[in-house]
């Protein structure tokens, strides 16, 4: 079974998302999480597709820096889908 992760994040301003974002990859990477795909909706969505290795490490990880990636990446709304393959 593979555990993934997809996130939407809502921001008003991308550059600021997508600085912040890639500054947190070596946090995402110890959290188990990997990014296999990002996709834009319009200027002010993102949604990313994560593998995760360690549901509980990468749920830890999720739940607290949510705030903090809040105030650095400017996001306004996040949702995060916890799926596994069937």
């Amino acid at each position: 079974m593979t555990h993934q992760l997809l996130a939407r994040y809502d921001f008003p301003d991308h550059a600021r998302f997508k600085a912040a974002f890639d500054a947190d990859a070596e946090d995402r990477g110890n959290a188990s999480l990997t990014v296999l795909q990002i996709w834009h909706e319009g200027q002010n969505t993102a949604w990313v597709l994560y593998q995760v290795a360690n549901p509980a490490r990468a749920r830890e990880y999720v739940g607290g820096a949510e705030e903090l990636f809040a105030r650095q990446a400017g996001v306004t709304r996040a949702e995060f889908h916890w799926v596994e393959t069937a």
